[in-house]
């Protein structure tokens, strides 16, 4: 909704695409400063029924903020319940409306005067959507969770542009987040951080996993940002 800006001080904005409704599977991706010395970026990532809005410092990867959840548009009007806000959790369950004007690559919001700008078309990524975990591999043995409970980790992927976030929606607690870019080469997915809320010093690290998607389960396998070997198990969000 329009208060996920409210980090932005100037709106010259810029927008990639991940899938009207084909045309909002998107990335949305805009540079904000309020002067020379501050220089902010705000990653939006629209999959088939979710988003998520990012902002971060460009230089130093230094989070600030994020929120998403579900989205819906119908004409015009788009509507958006909230599942996650890091500065503000009492907008968890809150629906949110509001006009956009959507042309071939270039959206705006009515009654603002911000504009963002296509990034990316869905391409070449082969992940793009909202995922939810729904298990992990130890000692080789499946071990699943049910997706249908508050607690999740979702992570959501455009064709270039990735964002991973744990959170609460019962108790409207945020957990992590952590976002960049993705490429999917040869079975190889790989990861280039550019932010990470639980330790800003991560931000520039590349990490590399072995994937494959299994009866529709996204097997990935690596070692995590702390060194840790791991092998997570990803399902499509509806």
């Amino acid at each position: 909704g329009e208060d996920c800006f409210r980090n932005c001080d100037v709106v010259d904005m810029t927008f990639a695409c991940i899938g009207a409704v084909d045309a909002m599977h998107t990335t949305l991706d805009w540079v904000a400063r309020s002067n020379d010395d501050d220089e902010r970026l705000g990653i939006v990532i629209f999959s088939d029924n979710y988003q998520t809005i990012s902002t971060y410092e460009l230089n130093s990867g230094k989070f600030i903020s994020s929120n998403g959840g579900s989205w819906n548009l119908k004409g015009n009007l788009m509507s958006e319940t909230v599942e996650f806000d890091t500065e503000n959790n009492e907008r968890v369950g809150d629906k949110i409306e509001f006009e956009i004007k959507l042309r071939e690559n270039e959206l705006s919001i009515v009654g603002s005067d911000m504009i963002f700008k296509r990034i990316d078309s869905g391409k070449p990524g082969k992940l793009q959507g909202a995922w939810l975990m729904s298990g992990r591999v130890r000692d080789g043995k499946k071990q699943l969770r049910d997706v249908n409970r508050p607690r999740k980790t979702m992570k959501i992927l455009s064709g270039t542009r990735f964002q991973w976030i744990a959170y609460n929606i019962e108790t409207k607690q945020f957990m992590g987040t952590g976002g960049g870019t993705y490429t999917t080469i040869n079975g190889e997915y790989k990861e280039s951080i550019d932010f990470f809320s639980r330790d800003d010093s991560k931000a520039g690290i590349v990490l590399k996993f072995d994937f494959d998607i299994i009866n529709g389960e996204w097997n990935h396998q690596g070692f995590s940002s702390k060194g840790d070997p791991l092998h997570e198990i990803w399902i499509k969000r509806n």
